[in-house]
């Protein structure tokens, strides 16, 4: 088996463990969720698996680099992060409801990168700017945000849910963690993030000016990407300064969301420096 049919069985066990998740929030069953969390895991472990020997095909096939070079392999190590870390939350919280508003993210994320044709899943020869040393730094600090924001956005929508109903009287919100528990879930999550895009920002600078001669040079992803870090320092300097929490914060955290998958997605189809991401 290769690394490709092997992440393309882990895409439908994200999607299962998704299903489950939303069934457990869905129906209040203990045991749905109990399953999501085990399907969840072995996603992660197959994850893993599959990158990992993505790593040693590559070596077989005399290019040797790891698989964080393109869009197929990025999308594979967004998933990886996004349930590693949702995971870590549900062990040191135990809030199994979040993962119905997160996992799906991760389920979409694989999804697109097994099954969209125009997704190339291809091991290649790195171009001469990607054969760097900063290049796992880059693209591991970069998701790592990524997928903090990611897990705050869901977190946002349990919020804005929640106050729907505030009294606790409907069959399917009832079971949320309280308003303040979400609020404070979310700013975690984005000062999570936050730290991490902003090391992603440092070391990509870092790597441009040994590739390119400049540190910075606006592209359409240096560009977005700085957008993006400025959308969620906005949103600290507010919360840490004005008092800002609630709705306002999580509104401005789906905000910050759509940009990051701007960022991520939509400038790699505008020319520029970054436009390799295919």
């Amino acid at each position: 088996m290769n690394s490709s049919t092997l992440l393309s069985i882990v895409t439908f066990v994200y999607g299962l463990s998704a299903v489950l998740y939303i069934s457990a929030w869905i129906f209040k069953k203990e045991r749905p969720g109990k399953l999501a969390t085990w399907v969840a895991l072995a996603g992660l472990a197959g994850n893993t698996a599959g990158i990992l020997l993505r790593w040693v095909e590559s070596y077989r096939l005399g290019i040797g680099h790891a698989p964080l070079s393109n869009m197929y392999e990025s999308l594979v190590f967004f998933a990886w992060t996004i349930i590693l870390i949702y995971l870590i939350i549900e062990y040191r919280y135990k809030y199994r409801i979040i993962g119905a508003f997160t996992a799906p993210i991760a389920f979409l994320a694989m999804a697109y990168a097994s099954l969209s044709p125009n997704v190339n899943d291809r091991i290649q020869p790195l171009i001469p700017a990607l054969k760097s040393n900063w290049l796992i730094a880059h693209v591991i600090t970069c998701f790592l945000g990524y997928a903090g924001f990611a897990i705050a956005c869901g977190i946002s929508l349990m919020y804005l849910l929640k106050q729907k109903d505030p009294e606790n009287r409907s069959p399917l919100l009832g079971h949320f963690p309280e308003s303040n528990i979400l609020d404070e879930l979310t700013h975690q999550m984005i000062m999570f993030g936050f730290l991490f895009l902003s090391i992603g920002i440092i070391t990509g600078a870092v790597w441009a000016n040994s590739a390119w001669g400049t540190y910075w040079s606006w592209d359409p992803k240096e560009t977005w990407s700085f957008i993006t870090w400025l959308i969620y320092a906005t949103l600290i300097h507010a919360r840490l300064m004005r008092g800002w929490h609630g709705r306002r914060v999580a509104y401005i955290s789906i905000v910050g969301f759509m940009a990051v998958i701007f960022t991520y997605f939509g400038v790699n189809y505008l020319p520029g420096l970054h436009s390799y991401g295919q």
